[in-house]
């Protein structure tokens, strides 16, 4: 009998355990016309996904005051830093926020990356990697200083290259530098880490009539990097991230053209396998980036959300004014 009972205090505590360490994968959204804020989807397998309600954090800085290509990365600490797009044109930088819990966030700060170059047409789709080897982020996007570089195919105000910054604590934020040239117009680049010294990066080769993703790959995070590949999905996608699932890497693009999302599975960024029609995105869900959260919070998202509906809005809580 208390052998029984032993066994069956540890089966509860390994339960308890599976529990506490469970995770979802968690995508960053927003909504067209981008304007009211931060939106995301979950998943429990990373193929099938579903909508968390509600606005998480609405967007009060840059020109036009939208929230587009939201990215997140997580740190040791526990602080999900959230950086995106605040305007289409006409500013110098990039939205930043962080938060313990993706629910409540930090004053809203313009990271002025592009203020050396005041002609810069644009600053789109940041994206965020914490670089565990130097212990700093690593910001990318894409910019177009017009008569910086060759023309090419396209018009001189869409002649994006890919840009980067790193900083410790968005306090103190390095020298701009130029990521990438690959000879023509790019943009929506993401970094993966494979393994030491092995990073992949992502990125839309943006030229007519392409538009479409192709990859490079190098030893650091920041380049330089080299054996760029030709394309590997059809014309008219943007917004790559990644997920690994097991040892494949799963690619999901915004199919923009066709109001969906597709999806292509690897295992070495060399060969590909199209998985579009396995996966399920809900309808309206614009790129953003997927990471791994406790299950626990998203039970909060979901729980802080109801409670909202069963309140009147609260015009001092952070929280309620933005939840719709």
């Amino acid at each position: 009998m208390l052998k029984m009972l032993r066994l069956l205090i540890v089966f509860l505590l390994f339960s308890q355990s599976c529990k506490a360490n469970k995770e979802y994968f968690v995508f960053t959204s927003f909504h067209e016309p981008a304007n009211q804020g931060l939106r995301f989807i979950y998943s429990k397998d990373g193929i099938h996904w579903d909508s968390i309600p509600g606005i998480w954090l609405k967007p009060e800085i840059g020109r036009e005051k939208v929230l587009r290509d939201p990215s997140i990365t997580r740190t040791n600490d526990g602080t999900y830093h959230l950086v995106w797009t605040t305007s289409w044109k006409g500013d110098l930088g990039f939205g930043y926020a962080n938060s313990k819990d993706l629910i409540h966030w930090s004053k809203q700060q313009m990271i002025l990356v592009m203020k050396n170059e005041p002609t810069t047409v644009n600053v789109w789709a940041p994206d965020i990697f914490y670089d565990d080897e130097r212990g700093e982020f690593v910001v990318v996007w894409a910019s177009c200083v017009p008569f910086r570089f060759k023309k090419g195919v396209e018009e001189e105000n869409n002649n994006q290259r890919l840009y980067y910054i790193t900083t410790k604590d968005f306090k103190t934020i390095s020298k701009t530098k130029l990521l990438f040239d690959p000879g023509f117009s790019s943009i929506d680049a993401t970094i993966v880490k494979r393994a030491k010294d092995d990073y992949v990066m992502v990125f839309k080769d943006n030229t007519r009539p392409n538009r479409n993703l192709r990859v490079a790959f190098a030893k650091t995070p920041t380049g330089p990097y080299s054996q760029m590949s030709s394309t590997f999905t059809q014309s008219y996608v943007e917004g790559p991230t990644v997920e690994k699932i097991g040892t494949n890497y799963l690619i999901y693009f915004d199919e923009y053209q066709k109001f969906k999302y597709g999806a292509v599975q690897t295992k070495d960024f060399i060969h590909y396998n199209n998985i579009s029609k396995e996966i399920s995105i809900p309808q309206g869900h614009k790129h953003g980036t997927i990471f791994k959260v406790p299950a626990s919070y998203v039970e909060n998202l979901k729980k802080t959300y109801e409670l909202s509906l069963n309140q009147k809005t609260d015009s001092n809580s952070n929280v309620l004014s933005v939840i719709k």
